[in-house]
């Protein structure tokens, strides 16, 4: 059995590599690098054994809308055609679209304009230490103020629905991380330079790279002869597809167990059993969160751009550490810290503190991922910190890029899964308990202590 069972696998690979060669072989390029780059990530779904899996995904739907319609015609005599959690979850949004016009224009002006008067006067200057310091203040100052006071106050003095909140602070995220590779990337150039005539980026290449789907500033990029449209269609389609999605797999799978388990005193068994039944609806999320931001909106973006540089990830899926997990999962985000947390930590160090820097590059990412949960959710519980900075540590020093057989690609999924289930339950029963047990006057200890774990409705 398990002879017959490898040669099948071996049969299902060599169709697969063949059939990934022909689509290779049909796209004409010169640039055999950013070719497997452009195929990876916008023609992998074209592999029929991929887009089974996807067709797949499609008849989950399906089932999901056929059972939810099926139940609202029981309970309520009609098909109920409402979307009262989409609507509930994109509330304001007027709102999030004058923060984000503020918040991008402001980006768009105050980087550039204090780069280009900071290279107009280093060359020249005698007090070339002074300029940089009072520039580099100025530009902490706006990054302080504007990306990130603003946004912050808009969403928690309005009370912004998650959905809404999530678009803010990641594309505040995103903004400061922009601003700082446009930065970090050229004022070395000026201070390498004696004559700032070619030192400044033009405006135009400033403003390609802040709608680009890259985190790393280059004045040119790879780029495509034509848009295909329809393509962008598609994408931006599937997105649809996928919002729709999750809105199915939280009122069919996650609300009703949820709220059931949160009008309850704590009990062991009953946590146990929410746990495994969220891993199935935690996993579908992420995996819809994967395609659709890191797949279609990404490629969507590049398209336009006829931006050619498509490895916003890779084959994680085929994980058998941690450690390759978090370089494949985002290469986006992974290529950003790398180059601006763990090199440059390593090159204030004289490169003598790796391991330091390895952990630097965790504590940021979890910092970060810590903060967007909160300010959206509305409420402090770090359980995505202590996933990053515990199990993250130790498995990526556990789980190495040493560790090849299948054996620890299953044991990466289980991990995997348990975590999503896991995250799923605490921050639900946490979101509830916010509301059946609410603090008129909360103190900083009650803002920083879980209300799930007192909460008794």
């Amino acid at each position: 059995m398990m002879r017959q069972f490898d040669t099948q696998v071996n049969e299902f690979m060599d169709s697969l590599i063949e059939e990934s060669a022909s689509l290779v072989s049909s796209h004409v390029s010169t640039h055999g690098d950013l070719l497997i780059k452009l195929f990876f990530c916008s023609d992998l779904f074209e592999v029929n054994h991929i887009r089974t899996i996807y067709h797949m995904f499609i008849a989950l739907l399906i089932l999901f809308i056929f059972s939810t319609l099926v139940v609202d015609f029981i309970d309520e005599g009609r098909l109920v055609l409402e979307f009262d959690l989409l609507v509930y979850a994109f509330g304001q949004f007027p709102l999030v679209v004058v923060t984000w016009m503020c918040m991008f224009l402001s980006t768009l002006v105050v980087p550039y304009i204090l780069l280009s008067v900071w290279a107009s006067v280093y060359p020249t200057s005698s007090h070339r230490a002074l300029w940089t310091v009072l520039a580099g203040s100025l530009l902490l100052l706006y990054q302080g103020l504007c990306l990130g006071f603003l946004p912050t106050y808009v969403v928690l003095k309005n009370g912004l629905p998650p959905a809404s909140c999530f678009i803010l602070i990641l594309e505040q995220v995103r903004l400061i991380m922009k601003a700082h590779s446009f930065i970090r990337e050229n004022v070395p150039r000026v201070q390498s330079l004696e004559r700032n005539s070619l030192a400044v980026p033009r405006f135009t290449q400033y403003i390609y790279f802040l709608f680009a789907p890259t985190l790393i500033y280059r004045d040119n990029y790879p780029r495509n002869p034509c848009i295909r449209w329809g393509y962008v269609a598609t994408q931006f389609s599937q997105v649809l597809g996928c919002l729709f999605y999750a809105y199915y797999i939280f009122v069919r799978l996650c609300i009703p167990q949820f709220r059931s388990i949160s009008m309850q005193l704590f009990d062991l068994r009953a946590m146990v059993l929410c746990v495994f039944n969220s891993i199935l609806p935690g996993v579908l999320v992420l995996f819809l969160a994967f395609f659709a931001f890191l797949h279609c909106w990404l490629n969507a973006f590049a398209e336009m751009l006829r931006f050619g540089d498509r490895m916003f990830y890779k084959d994680w899926w085929n994980s058998t550490s941690f450690a390759n997990y978090y370089r494949t999962w985002n290469v986006v985000v992974h290529d950003w810290l790398y180059y601006y947390v763990y090199r440059d930590f390593l090159w204030m160090t004289q490169k003598r503190f790796r391991a330091a820097a390895m952990l630097v590059v965790f504590t940021v990412s979890a910092v970060v991922h810590e903060y967007v949960l909160a300010i959206c959710f509305g409420f402090f519980y770090p359980v995505l910190f202590c996933i990053f900075m515990c199990f993250g540590m130790v498995f990526n020093f556990i789980l190495n890029d040493r560790r090849k057989g299948p054996i620890w690609n299953v044991i990466m999924w289980t991990a995997l899964f348990l975590g999503q289930g896991v995250q799923g339950v605490l921050y639900s029963q946490e979101w509830y308990a916010q509301r059946f047990c609410p603090i008129q006057e909360p103190s900083f200890i009650d803002l920083l202590k879980p209300r799930s774990w007192t909460c008794s409705p």
